[in-house]
């Protein structure tokens, strides 16, 4: 189902705001439940602003900040720690893929790295 815009948002409380109408009667002119009409009144008493709540839907990341800094600590100490290390060490219930996500946005990679410049290549 599509977010209300804040316009229609503003007009349902606005004519809710009248007092000539009930919640039934405002849900019914603009087509919404009574639960929605309901939950911004709510919405406006308790926040003071009725715009859709986007921000807090979703799943909360497992990886915190702290555990990223404590993830860049470990790997300064010893780069060449595993997934399934780091998982360890982090105390950490997540997969093996969300923490290397979360390296990849650190801009952490595993490649291996010549330590040496690599020979010219000579053609015979």
């Amino acid at each position: 189902m599509a977010t209300l815009s804040l316009d229609i948002r503003q007009r349902i409380l606005a004519r809710y705001d009248e007092g000539q109408h009930t919640r039934e009667a405002v849900a019914k002119r603009f087509c919404v439940s009574l639960g929605m009409v309901k939950k911004l009144i709510q919405q406006r008493k308790r926040m003071g602003d009725v715009g859709p709540l986007h921000w807090r839907a979703g799943r909360k990341p497992t990886i915190t900040p702290q555990h990223r800094d404590k993830l860049q600590a470990i790997l300064r100490k010893r780069p060449d720690t595993t997934l399934a290390e780091l998982r360890v060490a982090l105390r950490l219930s997540c997969s093996l893929t969300a923490i290397h996500k979360a390296l990849a946005k650190m801009g952490l990679t595993y490649k291996k790295r010549r330590s040496v410049p690599a020979s010219k290549i000579v053609w015979t």
